[in-house]
C-alpha cells in the first residue's frame, strides 16, 4: 500500500553509530520521530533480542538520530 501522506516524503536514512543498522526516519517535531525499521536493521540492533513490538525503541539509535539532527543531516518536517 502506497503512502499518501506527503509528510513521509521527508524520510531520510539514519545509520546507528553503534550497530550499523540503517533505518528511515522523519521528524515531525523535536519530540515526534517516526522510524521505519526493516528486518535487517532489527536483526543488527544490539538492544533488540526478542520480538521488536515489545520494545519501545533503541536508545543507541535515538542518539544517532539526535546527532543527525544536530549536524543538519535530518531536519524537522512539521505537518
Amino acid at each position: 500500500m502506497a503512502r499518501t501522506d506527503p509528510r513521509f516524503d521527508a524520510l531520510a536514512p539514519v545509520t546507528c553509530s553503534s550497530c550499523g543498522g540503517c533505518v528511515l526516519v522523519v521528524k515531525f517535531s523535536p519530540q515526534h520521530t517516526s522510524v521505519q525499521w526493516d528486518a535487517a536493521s532489527v536483526g543488527m540492533c544490539l538492544e533488540f533480542d526478542g520480538p521488536s513490538a515489545l520494545i519501545r525503541g533503541c536508545g543507541r539509535l535515538r542518539s544517532s538520530i539526535e546527532d543527525a539532527v544536530t549536524s543538519g543531516l535530518l531536519t524537522v518536517a512539521p505537518p
